[in-house]
């Protein structure tokens, strides 16, 4: 999808002075934009890749979105483990944050953002202020990687975990993430509309449900797990450390990544999805950011 073609969509679903920015942002760029990644169906016009590992040379200060790699004991049906959505959603995020907002993003020699994908235990991972994981509810942390983890949220990190459906998949993310952040001390919220994480940027009334793309455009519906009566609802839920700064937020029953991976396959699904989606994302990053 072009930026052309983005623009309205989604400018039109923000305020004027933010809209302003997001324009002048654009104003101000040099040289050829980066491409959006288009996917899915074999008419992609790249390829899906191998893990590209994050290494000291990544990291200069400007903004990588760092995806976190782990080890699935199980298939969930439309998920993929660390993988899922990768690398479509990561490229196509990084290339709208950086028209959409005054981030700097770090950029490959191609004119791609250099985004990375980086092991828990790997030291690494304290130079990502923010952390992107899908398919959580299939994971299972080793007990070095739950140490590393913990230790990673506590000093200051920031992780966002998205695209898992289901009551089995929230029942064992909520084990595993209760070994890194024990659950007595670090419960589990609903987070609420007027929380700060969703008014970094933009206004956003509340966070969609959104099913993948092939779900939606062969059943109408948004709810993967309707069939089983068992996603109803989207739930936006977090953790916070002892000040109140959310350490981990979590979007279950919903598939917020698609959105941006899938943006340029289906006009339909971008007008009905990608802005929300955006939106969203832009404003949790922002807050991990900024806080």
């Amino acid at each position: 999808m072009s930026c052309r073609r983005f623009l309205p969509a989604f400018l039109a679903a923000i305020p004027l002075s933010v809209a302003t920015a997001a324009l002048a942002q654009l104003g101000q760029e040099q040289g050829p934009r980066p491409r959006i990644w288009v996917g899915g169906g074999g008419y992609g016009r790249m390829s899906r890749e191998a893990p590209k590992w994050a290494t000291r040379e990544n990291f200069d200060g400007r903004f990588n979105f760092c995806r976190g790699y782990y080890t699935s004991n199980r298939f969930e049906d439309g998920g993929q483990g660390w993988r899922t959505d990768y690398p479509g959603a990561d490229n196509n995020f990084s290339v709208r944050l950086g028209e959409l907002s005054f981030v700097r993003l770090k950029m490959k020699a191609d004119g791609q953002p250099d985004n990375v994908v980086i092991n828990l235990t790997d030291p690494l991972l304290f130079h990502c202020p923010f952390l992107y994981m899908e398919d959580v509810g299939t994971a299972r942390f080793s007990d070095a990687e739950v140490e590393k983890l913990r230790a990673y949220l506590l000093k200051g990190g920031f992780l966002e975990v998205d695209d898992f459906w289901g009551s089995k998949a929230w029942d064992q993310w909520v084990e595993e993430i209760g070994r890194v952040l024990p659950p007595d001390r670090y419960p589990i919220f609903d987070i609420p509309p007027d929380h700060a994480v969703l008014h970094s940027l933009y206004d956003v009334k509340e966070v969609e449900q959104v099913s993948n793309i092939r779900f939606w455009m062969q059943t109408g519906s948004v709810s993967e797990r309707a069939f089983m009566n068992d996603s109803p609802r989207v739930n936006f839920r977090g953790i916070q450390d002892e000040r109140g700064r959310l350490m981990v937020v979590m979007a279950h029953n919903t598939d917020i990544p698609d959105t941006w991976e899938r943006e340029g396959e289906s006009k339909e699904y971008f007008d009905r999805f990608s802005p929300n989606g955006y939106a969203v994302g832009v404003n949790i990053m922002i807050y991990a950011m900024t806080h």
